[in-house]
């Protein structure tokens, strides 16, 4: 049997045992021993007294702002929670911090809760301008503007604003972006054979507006004949005339130029019935050879706008247009503003 060969290495201090207070320190270094997920009893959070109560034993005394509590009954600190739109009860004052949504629907089904002086329903959603109460106590809640989408699409001719056509045409639609929500809405249509101004928006509420006639938005057209207008049909288109769907009659007419046979005016309407602008001139036995959309209501087609391609109007002039608080300015160094970016895409497979 061989002897056991000296080694020449210093030898280890002995390690310490951890003591009880030490063992829960982490290594320096920053690093944490696995025994840190284990806390001492002396060292656990103190409960609350009525921690064993649920929701509908709120204490005396205690309100939603009441500071010092492991669990908050109120909005986080820095101001009331904010939402990006409409959500149920639920969902929004658990979000808010008022309680989990178990317990929410306790205080729904108790009559504790109450929306805009009524009591609240389960499943019931809430938006801006709706006020939340907790045992007659308003809770501060916020929801955000959400800035609809909108786009300005320059349409030629020979394209039909509709998603399927039986004929097979080509679409607007296959042009324009694909939305991860919802899908674009055509604020008016413009005919297979008329180009110019066609907008888009993610808004339901803010197509119908631009498009109701009750909202009488004017549409201005660039138009095109064979022959030249006299005064008395100029006044005539004015004065209305009668179509086989009602009268019908432009709110302006101006002359805007061109020689020969082909002449140019610009015409002002405020509805959008099929082929109307061209069934007026034919009323009056001309007839239009181009038709282009030049503006719909406060938008004008951009001149650097080419025919097939769009781009997405900016925040400010969306809000304008909605009718919405104008955006907060965004955060960062003062620079040149930026043009929108003009688009051009092929038309999907």
């Amino acid at each position: 049997m061989s002897t056991p060969r000296k080694s020449n290495r210093p030898l280890r201090p002995p390690t310490k045992k951890p003591t009880e207070q030490g063992r829960h320190q982490p290594r320096q270094g920053g690093r944490r021993e696995a025994s840190d997920e284990f806390v001492d009893e002396d060292r656990r959070p103190a409960m609350r007294p009525d921690a064993h109560k649920s929701a509908l034993g709120t204490p005396e005394g205690m309100t939603l702002e009441g500071p010092g509590r492991e669990r908050r009954r109120g909005p986080a600190q820095g101001g009331p929670a904010t939402f990006t739109e409409p959500e149920r009860l639920q969902k929004v004052l658990a979000q808010a911090g008022v309680a989990s949504r178990r317990e929410i629907e306790e205080l729904v089904v108790a009559g504790r809760i109450s929306v805009n002086g009524l009591p609240a329903a389960l499943g019931q959603k809430i938006g801006p301008g709706d006020r939340v109460k907790l045992n007659g106590k308003l809770i501060p809640l916020r929801f955000v503007q959400r800035t609809p989408r909108v786009l300005i699409y320059h349409k030629p001719e020979g394209e039909i604003v509709s998603r399927d056509d039986p004929e097979g045409r080509p679409t607007v639609f296959e042009r324009l972006p694909v939305l991860r929500k919802g899908r674009w809405l055509a604020v008016g249509r413009l005919d297979f054979n008329t180009s110019g101004l066609l907008l888009f928006t993610s808004d339901g509420d803010l197509a119908n507006k631009l498009m109701h006639p009750r909202y009488e938005i004017d549409r201005q057209y660039a138009v095109r004949l064979l022959g030249e207008l006299t005064e008395e049909q100029a006044q005539q288109l004015v004065d209305g005339v009668v179509l086989d769907d009602g009268p019908a009659r432009f709110n302006s007419l101006q002359a805007a130029g061109g020689e020969g046979v082909n002449h140019w005016y610009h015409v002002t309407l405020s509805e959008g019935r099929n082929r109307e602008v061209r069934r007026m001139f034919e009323a009056i036995g001309l007839t239009v050879s181009r038709l282009i959309r030049v503006r719909y209501g406060p938008v004008e087609l951009p001149s650097r706008l080419k025919r097939g391609m769009w781009m997405e109007m900016p925040e400010v002039e969306v809000c304008k247009l909605a009718g919405l608080p104008p955006p907060p300015p965004k955060q960062g160094p003062p620079g040149k503003a930026q043009p929108p970016k003009l688009r051009r895409t092929a038309p999907r497979a």
